[in-house]
């Protein structure tokens, strides 16, 4: 294994991950295992009597090995994970950027819609002290208060400390513009999303110069203020890091609001999702995820090593993947999918077409979801859909598109039972 960091993933006899941990150094972690001193414990030496291979996943930091780790556990709930299945759960930063004076909070429930999100992060106390750093300099409100400008009444309503200690500009007072305040808060995301290089080389000249007229106190806490907002990298991104159990997807809404954009006859209960994915050397894999009633039915998932296609081509690949796929339905006498979602444009959705035509098979209705711009291809539509991006029905779509994508990227191996990679 290699000394990097990363997730390992710990295999019984009949290949069901058991444990899942995370490790700043792989090998050194796993052979951490296999000491007098690990024996001595006694859950992990139960764990160890059952190990017969190890997998791996490497990541680029600490922080991605975390995530990954908390993700997996959520995912394939092994045995040995028992005590972290269901109870952790990171924080965010939240920017409600709908609000006349928008304010920013820690949260580990993010809303859906109205808010700007940041994390998930890795430390709560850390990302805690990080927004109490940058409200001194961004001096935006964390207060929960519904203020809005054309409200004569927050004329009279009296600031709370943090306007005192110059760390919020008061917008409860009317004290500063909803122009203003928002200049404030452009600023803040700015550094949010990564400007952050002006800002750091003005604190670290305030600190040298503080330091140099021998105000040590005041140098310190400026040093300190740094080593706070660089805890703000301690984060995930939500593409790739997204926890399950804080975004939460209506699928009842789902269901009746994609019956009612593409006027089925009855309620699509059962959606299949495919994407096209190519693996470290080389290798390309397909893979489908199954949702039932609107939720993800793992027993579902397959994953298929594309065979016939050289190098890399999605339209070919995805014609191979469909073609196998409803070709064993048809033989088998199973039913189809209410829907078919294809990870892609119009090209991947055309492929998946062509393929059906082939083998002579009615299509159920088949659309692809194009990532850019969230555009819904139809067959027959020379235009492609934008529902509105609050929808049920997209989010839901969104859901298991994110979810092929995910499935096919990074965890094809990981699930519990071999037939989920269909040869």
């Amino acid at each position: 294994m290699p000394a990097t960091p990363g997730v390992y993933l710990m295999k019984d006899s009949q290949d069901r991950v058991i444990y899942v941990g995370k490790a700043v150094n792989l090998r050194s972690r796993v052979l951490s295992y296999f000491n007098q001193q690990a024996y001595a414990e006694q859950r992990t030496a139960e764990l160890v009597t059952k190990i017969v291979n190890i997998d791996y996943i490497e990541a680029e930091n600490e922080v991605d090995a975390l995530l990954m780790e908390s993700r997996l556990i959520k995912d394939i709930q092994p045995r040995f994970n028992s005590m972290q299945k269901d109870d952790k759960s990171f924080p965010y930063l939240e920017i409600h950027v709908r609000e006349d004076f928008p304010r920013v909070e820690f949260t580990r429930t993010p809303q859906l819609k109205g808010t700007k999100l940041y994390g998930p992060f890795t430390s709560a106390y850390k990302l805690r002290g990080a927004i109490s750093v940058l409200q001194k300099i961004f001096r935006f409100r964390t207060c929960s208060l519904e203020i809005q400008e054309d409200d004569e009444r927050w004329r009279w309503f009296r600031p709370c400390l943090l306007h005192s200690i110059k760390q919020c500009t008061a917008p409860c007072n009317l004290l500063i513009s909803k122009e203003d305040y928002k200049k404030d808060i452009k600023r803040l995301r700015m550094f949010l999303d990564g400007k952050k290089k002006q800002l750091f080389k003005s604190l670290d000249k305030e600190m040298k110069l503080a330091s140099k007229e021998l105000k040590f106190e005041k140098a310190a806490r400026i040093r300190d203020d740094i080593k706070a907002l660089k805890t703000l990298n301690l984060c995930g991104n939500l593409e790739d890091h997204a926890q399950p159990e804080v975004f939460y997807i209506d699928p009842k809404k789902g269901v009746a609001n994609l019956k009612k954009v593409f006027d089925l006859d009855h309620l699509p209960r059962r959606i299949e999702g495919m994407d096209i994915a190519h693996l470290q050397g080389g290798q390309t894999v397909a893979s489908l995820v199954q949702f039932i009633d609107g939720m993800p039915f793992k027993n579902g998932y397959k994953r298929f090593r594309i065979r016939t296609v050289d190098g890399v081509d999605d339209y070919a690949s995805m014609r191979e993947v469909v073609s196998r796929r409803f070709s064993r339905l048809k033989k088998e006498g199973e039913s189809f999918p209410d829907i078919l979602l294809i990870d892609g444009g119009k090209g991947q959705l055309n492929a998946a077409l062509a393929a059906m035509k082939a083998i002579n098979v009615e299509p159920p209705l088949t659309i692809s979801l194009a990532k850019r711009d969230e555009e819904i291809y139809v067959p027959g539509e020379a235009e492609p859909r934008k529902l509105s991006k609050h929808s049920f029905g997209l989010r839901l779509l969104q859901y298991v598109r994110d979810e092929s994508h995910r499935f096919a990227q990074h965890y094809h191996h990981l699930l519990r039972d071999k037939s989920i990679f269909d040869e």
